[in-house]
């Protein structure tokens, strides 16, 4: 198996022992992004809006990193601490992709690492 690390000062470094991506042929497998600014890795959280709108940012970063773009993501996973925040995860997740959208599964999970509202994964298929 022909696997390679991708990494990113544009996006959070990671916080626990895991890479911010993982390319394997033209699949890439990106790690959980919560809504902190890379610079500074400080938590979001002024509102859930500005949160969901950093993880997408981070989450674009990670997949140009890796040579590719939001529209190359086949599949988005997305852990919401509550799920009062679909229609709010909707509308910021539409300002970064468009027709014909991946595949996605949204969950109401417990607690997402340092007390954030969101956390979202990928998977990214590119041409090589």
């Amino acid at each position: 198996m022909n696997k390679s690390i991708i990494s990113t000062e544009n996006a959070p470094s990671a916080i626990g022992t895991y890479s911010q991506a993982v390319r394997v042929g033209s699949t890439v497998y990106m790690s959980g992004q919560i809504p902190l600014v890379p610079e500074t890795m400080e938590l979001i959280t002024e509102s859930f809006e500005a949160q969901a709108e950093q993880v997408f940012k981070n989450l674009q970063a990670v997949a140009e990193a890796a040579g590719g773009t939001l529209a190359d993501v086949v599949k988005v996973t997305i852990l919401l601490s509550d799920m009062d925040y679909f229609v709010q995860v909707n509308e910021v997740m539409a300002r970064y992709f468009s027709e014909p959208y991946p595949a996605r599964a949204a969950f109401a999970v417990k607690q997402i690492p340092k007390g954030a509202d969101i956390e979202v994964e990928a998977i990214m298929v590119t041409s090589e």
